[in-house]
């Protein structure tokens, strides 16, 4: 009988993205398996199981029906994981929440059929904000070597380490060039590194996936709008497009 930790993988209303950066280990999937015993994961396999040790979710809550589903996983998983930003803090789902008329949203999303009982919705909320969450898996997607560590750092019983410092650290140690020298926002200086500054590194501007770091320094933040002749109102579009409020306070 294995003695690995039981492990399932759900999803609620997301791209699924997160779930295909794991499906698509291609060769560390070796390493994942002899860690834990994957027993359920709808992208790759038919199985299901009464109980898991760990539960990773993807996906924000965008359904009254789907909370009952996620406090039924809750119950019978022994540490719960949200995936990816959709299930950390909401993600792009949380983009209607700002638009704030509901009806409207779902009249242009799904013009005639809008009203469909099927296409029920409400404002979108995070995992946490329905049920306890034991840890958070930032990005979107994931990545892949960040998921393997903390699954490796669970398996050994030990707490995963994730950063806790800003995007701009990584981009210091990548030499990049500041995006604002080049007339370009971004978001580094108060959103959690671990990315490996992938985007400012490909010339685009950090949007906020991974969140924002504790206690982030939102006055250094402002330092280097007002250096570029920038204020926070200025990028607002920046900070809404991951749902980094309350944290963030312009």
């Amino acid at each position: 009988m294995s003695t690995k930790p039981k492990v399932a993988f759900f999803d609620f209303a997301s791209c699924e993205g997160c779930q295909l950066q794991i499906a698509n280990l291609e060769e560390e999937i070796i390493g994942l398996v002899d860690l834990v015993d994957v027993v359920e994961f709808r992208e790759v396999m038919t199985e299901k199981a009464p109980s898991y040790d760990i539960a990773f979710i993807e996906g924000s809550i965008t359904r009254e029906k789907d909370e009952a589903r996620l406090r039924d996983i809750r119950k019978r998983s022994g540490l719960l994981v949200a995936l990816g930003a959709c299930a950390a803090t909401g993600g792009l789902n949380k983009l209607k929440n700002v638009r704030g008329n509901l009806e409207q949203v779902r009249r242009d999303v799904y013009g005639g059929d809008w009203d469909r009982p099927h296409l029920e919705t409400y404002a979108t909320r995070a995992v946490g904000e329905i049920v306890p969450v034991d840890f958070q898996i930032h990005g979107c997607p994931i990545s892949r070597d960040e998921f393997l560590h903390v699954v490796e750092a669970f398996a050994l019983g030990t707490n995963p380490e994730i950063p806790d410092y800003p995007v701009c650290a990584e981009c210091k140690t990548k030499e990049n060039i500041c995006l604002f020298h080049m007339g370009q926002t971004c978001l580094g200086p108060v959103v959690r590194a671990g990315c490996g500054a992938i985007c400012p590194s490909n010339g685009v501007g950090c949007e906020g996936c991974r969140g924002i770091i504790p206690h982030a320094n939102q006055n250094a933040m402002k330092d280097v709008l007002a250096e570029h002749n920038l204020t926070v109102e200025q990028i607002t579009e920046k900070f809404n497009l991951f749902p980094l409020y309350p944290e963030v306070n312009p």
